[in-house]
């Protein structure tokens, strides 16, 4: 298992110890890295890759809270500490409402963990750490620069995501820290997006840890969220000057046994209008649970048609982690 790699943020970009009122490196000492290696007939293999590599951070004693891209339906996690220990892992969990991932170390690391701050308290303009594994070489002194929802193509929505600039170059399960030395966010996307009045410039989408404690427990003990799943269509979408077009489809999921297409464009769900991806998600889940038939009004190539997707259960699809 390789040790951290060599690449650093320059020098300019770097938390210094002094700026903070609290022990930075200490703070940075609970980041790790995650190597995961999924299976090559894993669901999400065609679009993540089977070798995935990021961040992680450890938030309870071998208990390390990620971002869920990297860990899902990986059979074989290695963890590196900031020294370059590497570590046996397991996975936890995956909960595909907030995008967290959960990995259980399996040997002791004697590293203290990260205590959970209060990502609503955090305010625009706040400076942060964007902690990744090796320390404060490889970790950015950023500011958030925004608050506000988040609708991700995967069926994926915020309510409030929070976005930091500059965006770290490997974003992935980052740790984003706050003002107190706690943590505050997990990072998932770098994307380019203009916030408020601002040009667009590229920014880290952050998971507020916020949406965590109503789900670690049942995480922690049943590897996913407890009461029924959401409906799932399988599709992946875009708006498109106020349309939403089905840009991709999944593997065997329920849009494509459908026979929807890419290049469709939705004009509604159950017969209410739908012109961005967040509404369009919302009034797909406001229908009751997976499984639930999905009414559709569809275009395509000139015609307009209604069609019904049978929702499913992401995790159906998904290989289930197992304990080695």
């Amino acid at each position: 298992m390789s040790s951290v790699s060599d690449w650093k943020v320059p020098a300019s970009a770097q938390p210094k110890p002094e700026s903070y009122d609290y022990d930075l490196n200490a703070a940075l000492s609970a980041v790790v890295g995650l190597r995961t290696i999924a299976p090559a007939d894993a669901f999400t293999a065609e679009t993540l890759g089977t070798e995935r590599a990021g961040n992680g951070v450890l938030i309870r004693d071998g208990l390390i809270l990620t971002i869920g891209y990297l860990i899902t339906e990986a059979e074989t996690v290695w963890i590196t500490l900031g020294d370059g220990r590497p570590v046996p892992g397991h996975v936890l969990g995956f909960d595909n409402r907030t995008g967290f991932g959960f990995v259980q170390a399996l040997a002791r690391l004697d590293v203290r963990p990260l205590k959970l701050g209060k990502s609503r308290d955090a305010a625009v303009g706040q400076r942060v750490v964007v902690g990744a594994v090796g320390g404060r070489q490889r970790s950015l002194a950023a500011r958030i620069v925004g608050k506000q929802e988040f609708a991700g193509y995967w069926e994926y929505v915020l309510d409030e995501a929070i976005f930091t600039g500059p965006s770290h170059p490997h974003w992935g399960g980052t740790a984003v820290i706050g003002s107190a030395g706690d943590l505050i966010g997990i990072g998932s996307l770098q994307l380019q997006q203009a916030i408020g009045e601002q040009p667009a410039q590229y920014l880290n989408m952050v998971v507020p840890i916020d949406l965590l404690p109503p789900v670690l427990d049942d995480i922690t003990k049943f590897g996913r969220r407890s009461g029924p799943a959401r409906p799932w269509l399988g599709l992946y979408a875009t708006e498109v000057e106020d349309k939403i077009a089905i840009i991709g489809l999944a593997a065997q999921g329920p849009a494509r046994r459908a026979r929807l297409e890419v290049g469709d464009v939705v004009l509604s769900v159950a017969g209410n209008e739908v012109s961005d991806l967040a509404d369009f998600f919302r009034r797909i889940w406001a229908l009751g649970d997976a499984g639930v038939e999905v009414p559709l009004t569809v275009y395509r190539e000139g015609k307009t048609f209604e069609t019904r997707v049978k929702s499913g259960d992401r995790a159906a699809f998904l290989k289930t982690p197992s304990m080695h």
